[in-house]
C-alpha cells in the first residue's frame, strides 16, 4: 500500500517530533481517517523525504515522529519554465497540477493583452499563494519532494527577457513543430515554454516574444485550448528531452 505523503514547511531531522499545521492534521484524521501509529511520509521540499508516524492526535493538533530520511529525488534533468498566461481560475489551477506532476521547474505566469483574467496586486498574490497550494497538494500525490518554483504575475515582456535556456513559443499557425525545434538542440539542459491566453497572444505580443529569441513553433494541425496546449507541450519536451525519455 502507497503510503500518505504530506508537506511541511518546517525543518526536518530524524528522531524529532513535529506539530502538523491545522491544514495537513485536518486532511489526515478527517479526511484520510487517519489514527495513532499510522505511517506517513513527510517532506519540505528542501530535498529527500522522512519516514514518520503519527504519535499523538488531540484535539489542538496532530504530532509526528519523524523517522528515517530517505535522499530520494524525482525531478527532472531538464529545467522547464512553463510561462503561461494568467486562464480562468479552475484553468489556471489544473495548468499548474498538471505541470507540476510533469516535473515543471518553474511556472511564470504571465500577464497578456487578451488574458480574460485581470488581476490587481492584492489579487495577484493572494492567487500566487493559492497556486502554490496547488503545486503543494501536486507534489504530495506524485512524489515530488521539491516544490516548482512559482513566480508572481509577470507582464510579458518582463517574463521573454527573464527566459533561461531554449525559448518556444507555441502558435498553432508556425511553420516550425515543437518536435522539430527540440531535436535542433539536443543538449538542451532548459526550456522555456511560453502559451497564451484563451484569446491568443497579439501580434504585437508575439514580435515581442520572437524579439526576445523565441522561436514560434507549432503542436499538431490542431488549435488547442490555453490548458490543453500546456499539457501536451511539457509532455511533449519531457518525452523527446527530459525525463520521460527514461
Amino acid at each position: 500500500m502507497r503510503l500518505i505523503r504530506t508537506f511541511v514547511d518546517t525543518a526536518l531531522a530524524a528522531g524529532t517530533d513535529i506539530e502538523l499545521p491545522p491544514g495537513p492534521a485536518a486532511h489526515l484524521t478527517r479526511v484520510l481517517r487517519l489514527r495513532t501509529g499510522d505511517a506517513v511520509v513527510v517532506f519540505n521540499g528542501r530535498g529527500g523525504e522522512y519516514e514518520a508516524q503519527i504519535s499523538a492526535i488531540a484535539r489542538r493538533g496532530v504530532r509526528l515522529h519523524v523517522g528515517a530520511h530517505r535522499a530520494l529525488e524525482r525531478e527532472s534533468a531538464l529545467r522547464v519554465t512553463l510561462m503561461q498566461a494568467v486562464a480562468r481560475g479552475e484553468r489556471m489551477d489544473l495548468v499548474i497540477q498538471k505541470a507540476t506532476e510533469l516535473g515543471v521547474a518553474t511556472i511564470l505566469p504571465v500577464a497578456s493583452d487578451h488574458s480574460v483574467v485581470q488581476l490587481d496586486a492584492q489579487s495577484s498574490e493572494r492567487r500566487t499563494a493559492h497556486w502554490l497550494a496547488v503545486a503543494v497538494s501536486a507534489c504530495e500525490q506524485c512524489g515530488r519532494n521539491r516544490l516548482p518554483h512559482i513566480e508572481p504575475i509577470t507582464p510579458l515582456q518582463a517574463a521573454c527577457e527573464a527566459a533561461a535556456g531554449l525559448r518556444l513559443l507555441l502558435d498553432p499557425d508556425a511553420a516550425t513543430s515543437l518536435a522539430a525545434a527540440l531535436a535542433t538542440v539536443v543538449t538542451a539542459t532548459a526550456v522555456s515554454l511560453l502559451i497564451g491566453p484563451e484569446g491568443g497572444f497579439s501580434g504585437y505580443e508575439r514580435s515581442l516574444a520572437e524579439r526576445a529569441g523565441f522561436l514560434s513553433c507549432r503542436l499538431g494541425p490542431r488549435i488547442l485550448r490555453t490548458e490543453t496546449a500546456a499539457f501536451a507541450a511539457v509532455a511533449t519536451v519531457q518525452a523527446l528531452a527530459g525525463d520521460l525519455r527514461h
